[in-house]
């Protein structure tokens, strides 16, 4: 579990005996503090921790002083209370600082782990909310899960978080988004990121089933179960249990074989064929289309019931045209992969602004294509716009629309960058930390230029 944690007691050996707990439920990043006025400074400094367990009793700093700080400075953490004395008052003064729980020690391991997936929920729940309200630039807690997507682009990296915040529960999930937008890498993100990451990823292509080899595919079978059966087969939902299975091009499934899928994701159950026994099965659906399910359901050709059941989280992903800030850094991501870091050669501001131009139908996946094919052609050198493909090539100019962050017309190049530096650090909270991170710089550098700026 990605989730960060913080437990602050001045006594060491029951943060300890915590830390142990935690860590063998699952969680990974606890830190312990044993100096209230440390674990203040830290939440000043810019951490970010999304749930932090606090001790009411503690010299130098009480509890409810050190949950006040928490709150000032990252109220989107959640804090859970723990004291040696039930006392009713200190726990409504606690509930009304902003406390989501108030435990008493002794406290069992199985009441304060489920506390704190109670607590982590609610935050995920109003973490969905505020980026909703595009309050904030998202921040991913789990970068690693989510490598292989390539965006700067603000309706995407607020789409990532809220696959990270989905991940951490065991709600199914439908990616809607056209052809070449990257829904398998963003469901794969999905996986890598959720408490099943250490199992199978299953991808299926829900267009390839037919009725007799959906059966077979999906619940398996037995040997001599139908003619052909010569040894027995495990199917998806048996080879998948415990892990992710992707569900591709879902609105391809025939809508007589969409009630066999919606029981199974009802009860989790099925009968392998050639038997009688109902066997269970824990996976999670994530499922992908490119189609207008609305319309489909209209039309009668998908179920609305199976409509809902997949949709317990909703994930969009824009199509190329509609992020052209991504254009320059997917070209030359897909430019360093196929050349390698030692063999760069860049693109000509000219064929930058054709591909800028260019309305991209396969979205990426055709943008990566097209610098592949043009890095043949180019032999080493930077490409050209001769090197592009002819249907991008004879896209007219249309130099006033080029991207720039206010979606006018062509700024210099420092006035851009000082536009897009000082949005990321409104976006943050003018917190001088996570936007050097965020824009992978070094701190000392942002700082440099916020001065120059005017905006320190």
């Amino acid at each position: 579990m990605g989730n960060r944690i913080i437990a602050i007691d001045d006594d060491q050996t029951f943060l300890k005996t915590i830390q142990r707990g935690l860590i063998t439920s699952g969680f990974k990043f606890i830190r312990i503090e044993n100096d209230p006025l440390k674990a203040v400074s830290a939440f000043k400094a810019g951490e970010t921790f999304d749930l932090a367990m606090i001790d009411v009793s503690m010299p130098g700093m009480d509890g409810l002083k050190v949950l006040e700080q928490i709150k000032s400075n990252s109220p989107e953490t959640e804090c859970i209370m723990i004291t040696g004395l039930d006392e009713a008052a200190t726990a409504v003064s606690a509930m009304k600082k902003g406390a989501y729980d108030y435990l008493v020690k002794p406290v069992e391991k199985d009441d304060l782990i489920a506390s704190i997936h109670r607590a982590l929920e609610r935050k995920r729940l109003f973490d969905i909310a505020d980026i909703g309200k595009g309050t904030r630039l998202p921040e991913l807690l789990n970068e690693h899960a989510f490598r292989a997507i390539i965006s700067i682009s603000p309706n995407v990296l607020k789409t990532l978080k809220e696959a990270e915040l989905h991940a951490a529960s065991n709600v199914p999930i439908l990616i809607t988004g056209e052809s070449g937008t990257g829904k398998e890498l963003l469901a794969r993100a999905v996986h890598g990121a959720s408490p099943r990451a250490k199992s199978v990823f299953t991808p299926v292509n829900m267009a390839s089933l037919t009725g007799a080899l959906f059966d077979a595919e999906f619940f398996g079978h037995t040997k001599g179960a139908f003619t052909g059966a010569e040894k027995d087969r495990p199917g998806y939902l048996e080879h998948s249990n415990t892990g992710t299975l992707f569900l591709d091009e879902i609105s391809n499934l025939p809508m007589e074989l969409q009630g066999k899928l919606l029981r199974v994701l009802q009860g989790g159950e099925y009968i392998k064929l050639g038997t009688d026994t109902i066997r269970k099965t824990d996976i999670r659906v994530v499922a992908a289309t490119n189609e207008d399910l609305d319309k489909l359901m209209a039309q009668k050709l998908f179920r609305r019931d199976l409509y809902y059941r997949l949709k317990g989280g909703w994930l969009h992903l824009p199509p190329l045209r509609e992020r052209k800030e991504d254009i320059p850094v997917l070209a030359n991501h897909f430019l360093n992969e196929f050349l390698g870091k030692d063999k760069i050669a860049g693109i000509e501001d000219g064929a930058m602004d054709q591909l800028l131009n260019y309305n991209y139908p396969g979205n990426i996946r055709e943008l990566r294509s097209i610098i592949e094919s043009s890095a043949n052609l180019a032999q080493g050198r930077k490409i050209s716009k001769t090197c592009l493909p002819v249907n991008v090539q004879q896209q007219k100019s249309k130099k006033k629309q080029k991207y720039s962050p206010d979606g006018d017309a062509v700024v210099p190049l420092a006035q851009m960058e000082k536009s897009y530096i000082l949005n990321v650090y409104d976006q943050t909270g003018k917190n001088k930390s996570q936007t050097a991170r965020l824009l992978d710089i070094a701190l000392n550098t942002l700082r440099k230029k916020l001065k120059t700026y005017g905006a320190t």
